[in-house]
């Protein structure tokens, strides 16, 4: 078998694993671009996409390639204290360390130096994850409204009110603000932690945002 090429690259407001949305769309303010690496900066290769709403990428889970696989991992919508199956989960630690993700496609940019460049909606990836695919979207057989979510049924996603001073949230791009709220409503803590008086830091956009969760309450304490 051919290996397979990397593609392109997206550019993300996340630094690191802690604080990615759970799932692609999950928080749909966050924006993020997919450029092409140089061989691939052809207009002709997506010459058409522009008329889809939204796209799939196929990528690789980059920080945790490894030799060695379980069959059953720790879900976080199930606390990180309950095994499935491996192939019953979306975990990264899987034979093969691929990731798959439906995002909106924005738009799509000819820059004279990059070429095309996606502008996506929605993504789930770390700032400088390769890309192996990209897929356009069809509702006609993509999407399945009577589908069955297993038991991820059973665990809502429930949004937390977020207290975000407003001294704190200037320091901010103006741009990222609505992703960055989106990411934080959204609970981005493991599931089994559970400690009122514990500081997070969550790296987004370049800027490193302390936070509390007491309840169903996040509170920002600063922004680095």
């Amino acid at each position: 078998m051919a290996d397979m090429q990397i593609i392109a690259r997206i550019r993300s407001p996340f630094a690191e694993k802690f604080g990615i949305p759970r799932q692609s769309g999950v928080v749909e303010d966050v924006r993020a671009t997919v450029v092409f690496e140089p061989e691939y900066r052809n207009p002709e290769a997506v010459r058409g996409l522009e008329g889809f709403s939204h796209i799939w990428l196929i990528w690789q889970f980059s920080e945790t390639v490894r030799q060695t696989w379980s069959p059953t991992v720790r879900p976080p919508r199930l606390g990180g204290n309950q095994r499935m199956g491996v192939f019953a989960t979306r975990s990264p630690f899987r034979p093969n360390a691929i990731g798959l993700s439906s995002v909106r496609l924005e738009r799509v940019e000819i820059d004279r130096e990059l070429g095309p460049v996606l502008h996506v909606s929605g993504a789930d990836l770390m700032d400088g994850t390769p890309i192996f695919d990209i897929k356009p979207y069809l509702p006609y057989t993509d999407s399945h409204p009577e589908a069955t979510g297993g038991f991820t049924d059973g665990t809502d996603m429930e949004q937390l009110t977020v207290d975000f001073p407003h001294e704190l949230l200037e320091r901010v791009a103006p741009e990222q603000r609505p992703g960055l709220l989106g990411v934080l409503a959204s609970d981005p803590r493991p599931r089994y932690q559970d400690d009122p008086a514990r500081v997070y830091g969550l790296t987004f956009a370049g800027r490193n945002v302390k936070f509390t969760v007491d309840g169903g309450k996040l509170t920002v304490l600063e922004v680095e």
